[in-house]
């Protein structure tokens, strides 16, 4: 709810400035804004290590010549009515409706991978291997069940790593047997990014959406395809919050593009926000019937997952958890944020898999009503992304070696957990 963050055990600093006192977003220059922090903070805390840049201009979208329009106004408009509220205590029943699947085994680990740099975004190839993004190395592996040892397919150019930002998410397109394309989200000079590449090329990718506002936290970096073959991307506030409720500016959002990165076809206002008021998505999944997930850092308070529709505002930073705001749609779920911080999200049959790092757990949500649950807890660390591949197995990767967690030997690692 709103108002001011209770203390944790790591609290965090308000963030300056109000939003008649922030600079346009299309002022046309680079603007920076510094914000106290030390990279040790908690994710839920609201802090930077370094400044957030913005980039040169305005909102340069895309190589495909994209205009993002400054002239939308207003904010999320009439939200559809939200779901009850729910706390980790008490899921409430979702739309969702999946066809029956095998569940993932959680008793029966099998080792993918270890010595991994900070594993990030994992994305799966139709022949059941598994691309996996290195945060701070820029490498993209290929990994593959049986223990085989993880192969190189290529290294992104131009990543600037720094606390929370670098290499991030990636998504493999739904044609990529045919085109062979690979999308990443990423962290460069100047901003934050979206690409395509063809993995064991020498090629440079190529850019289709920039102009994210960097910081050292809250980048975002979620990519995934929807079921409808568009390109969603989950975007943090970059350390300024009020962009998060401007609906000409990027930051704070959950885009829908094509993949050629201009606005998907029916978009509210034509542009590419599908969503607003969020202040940092790291998770995007949907259900069978196409219901689409997502999974928000909080401040200090509580961390959320929120049943995404076009065109709602989700409230931040006028909102944290739940409130009686009607302009603002409320999560489906909250935990404290000591018990989650959830970054990656994932769906097999009719339950939602959240990765905790703060948590060290993975939560599972049951979407059909009953009481979320907490498993793994600290047995592998950090958790950071969760998948199901092709076969029903869920992937899981640690992120123990991302300088808030305590590595041991063979961190990070890849899990895999067999469907049964």
């Amino acid at each position: 709810m709103a108002g001011p963050p209770l203390p944790t055990g790591e609290p965090a600093p308000a963030q300056p400035g109000r939003a008649d006192e922030r600079p346009r977003r299309f002022a046309g220059q680079r603007q920076d804004v510094t914000v106290e922090g030390t990279p040790a903070a908690a994710e839920g805390a609201d802090v930077s290590a370094a400044t957030r840049t913005r980039p040169r201009g305005a909102l340069a979208l895309a190589s495909v010549g994209v205009a993002f329009v400054a002239a939308c106004s207003g904010g999320g408009g009439p939200p559809t009515p939200p779901p009850p509220p729910a706390s980790a205590t008490s899921a409430p029943r979702s739309p969702a409706a999946s066809a029956p699947a095998r569940t993932p085994d959680l008793s029966a680990p099998e080792t993918v991978a270890t010595g991994l740099d900070v594993p990030w975004g994992l994305a799966f190839l139709s022949d059941g291997s598994a691309l996996v993004a290195e945060r701070n190395s820029g490498r993209i592996l290929q990994v593959r069940p049986g223990g085989a040892a993880p192969r190189e397919v290529y290294r992104m150019p131009g990543v600037v790593h720094a606390g929370e930002s670098g290499l991030l998410g990636l998504a493999v397109a739904p044609d990529h047997d045919r085109t062979g394309w690979v999308y990443a989200y990423f962290t460069a000079e100047h901003d934050n990014r979206i690409v395509r590449f063809r993995p064991g090329s020498s090629s440079t990718p190529e850019v289709i959406f920039k102009g994210i506002d960097k910081a050292n936290f809250h980048d975002g970096g979620r990519i995934a395809f929807g079921p409808d073959g568009m390109l969603y991307a989950g975007t943090g506030d970059a350390g300024d919050r009020p962009s998060a409720q401007d609906p000409a500016d990027p930051n704070g959002k959950i885009l829908r593009l094509t993949p050629d990165g201009a606005p998907a076809p029916g978009n509210p206002r034509g542009t590419p926000v599908w969503s607003l008021g969020h202040r940092n998505v790291q998770g995007l999944a949907w259900s069978a019937d196409g219901t689409m997930y997502a999974t928000e850092f909080g401040q200090n308070r509580f961390d959320e997952v929120n049943i995404i529709r076009p065109g709602n505002n989700y409230g931040w930073p006028e909102v944290e958890g739940t409130s009686d705001d009607t302009r603002y749609v409320n999560p489906l779920v909250t935990w404290s944020t000591t018990e989650a911080s959830p970054s990656g999200a994932a769906i097999a049959g009719d339950t939602l898999y959240v990765a905790a790092l703060r948590g060290r757990r993975l939560w599972t949500v049951p979407l059909h009503g009953g009481a979320p649950k907490a498993e793994l807890t600290g047995t592998y660390g950090r958790l950071r992304t969760v998948a199901v591949a092709p076969d029903g197995a869920l992937w899981l990767t640690t992120s123990n070696r991302d300088g808030r967690g305590d590595p041991v030997a063979g961190d990070d690692r890849i899990l895999r957990f067999p469907a049964r």
